[in-house]
């Protein structure tokens, strides 16, 4: 796919003007996101990228758009697991309700950053050495396991990572929130605050993980622009999906395995392609082997449906079994 040097900028310049749109906007007077209004913006998010892809598809052809569209769901439903996280942040740090907009948005603004500068990494690697995609599906189907066993549960917290212990002994935090300021002087000293703190936070705990879906990604398109695209616009859509789904988000039991199946799928899709590409003739006898690979269209179609069967399986097993919930946090209502 040749992506020229304009493309880059303007894509890149559409996505900051998007995101300075909704600062102005939401962020205009501070307030208390309703449900209303983050399913406007999450539908306005999800029919960007959907013209994107459409985009995509006129001037690329069927199989760049439909790599996008894989992307895409994929970190969408990969990000929806980092909303449990989140949350625990919001909780953690008691942040206002009026001003959590405003930190997943600038979080968010951080981690996107920081994501394209992995996937430049992961390009480059990927285009060097080929057998990387190994490591990459083995890491990958390791995940899944793991996530496979995670529990979402009342007892979970957030601990500092070594980006925040950093901030705080090179910056001094005030006590409490002042308004929506990141920085404040007192008696002469800059100070920063708890609202900057948790900004960090969100932004670089999204980027561990980023370690397992950048790989994920780039084991359904190999293009460095419908990576960094698919990335973007998820990241952009999921501010106004911890405030959509609330209640939802509790409801979704069997989030974890889902995706943990997901990731098991593109780990094995992964190493299939490292053994087409890497013949390992040696194992063989000097002969290569012939491995089948899995194609987009059947990816897509995996993709989509494990998380619709994930879906309704989980809202099936919360309706019969209201108990079976997921609770994160004692103060999670204040939150919705």
């Amino acid at each position: 796919m040749n992506v020229p040097a304009w493309l880059w900028i303007a894509t890149i310049g559409g996505l900051l003007v998007l995101l300075a749109v909704d600062l102005v906007i939401v962020d205009r007077k501070p307030h208390e996101v309703t449900i209303g209004e983050a399913a406007r913006w999450v539908v306005f998010y999800v029919a960007i990228a959907g013209l994107f892809g459409l985009g995509l598809w006129f001037y690329s052809g069927g199989q760049y758009a439909t790599e996008f569209f894989a992307g895409y769901i994929t970190e969408y439903s990969l990000s929806v697991d980092n909303l449990f996280i989140f949350l625990i942040i919001m909780t953690t740090f008691k942040v206002p309700a009026i001003h959590q907009h405003k930190v997943l948005l600038i979080g968010i603004l951080l981690a996107l950053v920081m994501r394209g500068i992995f996937i430049a990494a992961g390009a480059a690697l990927i285009s060097q050495f080929s057998w990387v995609f190994f490591i990459f599906g083995g890491f990958l189907i390791y995940t899944g396991w793991q996530l496979a066993r995670e529990n979402h549960d009342e007892e979970e917290e957030f601990k500092e990572n070594l980006m925040l212990r950093m901030v705080r002994k090179v910056f001094p935090v005030t006590d409490d929130f002042q308004g929506a300021k990141s920085f404040i002087k007192i008696d002469g000293k800059r100070y920063v605050t708890p609202m900057f703190i948790v900004m960090v936070a969100i932004g670089s705990t999204d980027l561990l993980f980023a370690l397992d879906s950048i790989p994920a990604i780039f084991g359904l398109t190999k293009e460095p622009f419908l990576v960094f695209t698919a990335n973007a616009f998820a990241l952009m859509g999921l501010r106004q999906l911890y405030f959509l789904l609330g209640g939802l988000l509790s409801k979704l039991v069997y989030l974890s395995i889902g995706l943990s199946v997901i990731l098991g799928f593109i780990g094995v899709k992964l190493i299939l392609e490292a053994l087409h590409t890497n013949t390992l003739s040696f194992i063989n006898g000097g002969e290569p082997f012939h491995v089948p690979t899995i194609g987009i269209e059947v990816s897509l179609s995996v993709i989509v449906g494990v998380l619709a069967i994930t879906t309704i399986a989980s809202l099936i097993k919360v309706r019969r079994h209201p108990e079976a919930a997921i609770h994160v946090g004692s103060d999670t209502d204040a939150h919705h």
